[in-house]
């Protein structure tokens, strides 16, 4: 991979900047940050899994479908590189995947299927606190993390985690696990409402994401708010469009 450059990472970081405001969306915000990661290394995919309030990772956020179906896979199978980078608060680099049947043989086989041939993962961790990981695909085995590469990936990461420690927390005087189960358990109602969306407007997932972001955004509403609304009411598919 070669080093970004500092006019682009600069761009990002303001971005996530200005998305940690008062009406923080945590799912748009991971989302986001899992498609900006993916466009700043040139990555095939990223995805983001986060600890549950027992310690057991679950999928949080994935920049395309592909990436979301693996990463539910690693999930179910609890084997793979974010489980590595999670267990031991240390990143995963430059895997080739052709070689790592031994170490993850179910998820290999899944990643190589979907078209992955490299991975990567970075630990999401604030001191020696480690509540998760972010998993970086590529579609070639070239392209390697180099040393300049890697802490740009890790300070993004950083931030993420940061930013989920951070999140109201003490304001609302919530405790942090309770918050994140919260925020784990409203995923699966989005995830309800993209299948809503993508059997009634005949689109894929990854649309039916898309078209209902942007209504959230356009009402100024939260993601998990809008989903609820769209599985209470199905007459308000109608109004998500994905153009």
């Amino acid at each position: 991979m070669t080093t970004v450059s500092a006019e682009r990472l600069s761009r990002i970081f303001v971005e996530v900047a200005d998305t940690l405001v008062d009406d923080f969306d945590l799912h748009d915000f991971l989302h986001m940050l899992t498609v900006r990661t993916a466009d700043l290394v040139g990555a095939s995919a990223v995805g983001i899994l986060l600890a549950d309030q027992r310690g057991r990772l679950r999928f949080m956020a994935a920049s395309d479908e592909k990436a979301r179906i693996l990463e539910i896979f690693q999930v179910q199978m609890s084997e793979g590189p974010c489980f590595d980078a999670y267990r031991t608060a240390q990143p995963v680099l430059n895997a080739d995947l052709a070689d790592e049947g031994t170490r993850w043989p179910e998820f290999t086989r899944h990643a190589l299927a979907a078209g992955f041939r490299s991975v990567h993962a970075f630990p999401m961790r604030v001191r020696q606190e480690v509540i998760g990981a972010l998993n970086v695909f590529g579609s070639t085995v070239g392209g390697n993390f180099d040393d300049a590469d890697v802490p740009i990936v890790q300070a993004l990461t950083d931030v993420a985690a940061i930013a989920l420690l951070q999140e109201r927390a003490v304001r609302r005087g919530e405790v942090l696990t309770e918050q994140l189960q919260g925020a784990l358990n409203s995923r699966i109602v989005i995830e309800q409402a993209k299948g809503a969306i993508a059997q009634a407007h005949d689109i894929s997932i990854d649309a039916a994401f898309t078209a209902l972001r942007g209504y959230s955004r356009r009402t100024n509403r939260k993601l998990t708010e809008v989903a609820q609304a769209v599985l209470a009411d199905p007459a308000l598919i109608a109004a998500l469009t994905h153009d």
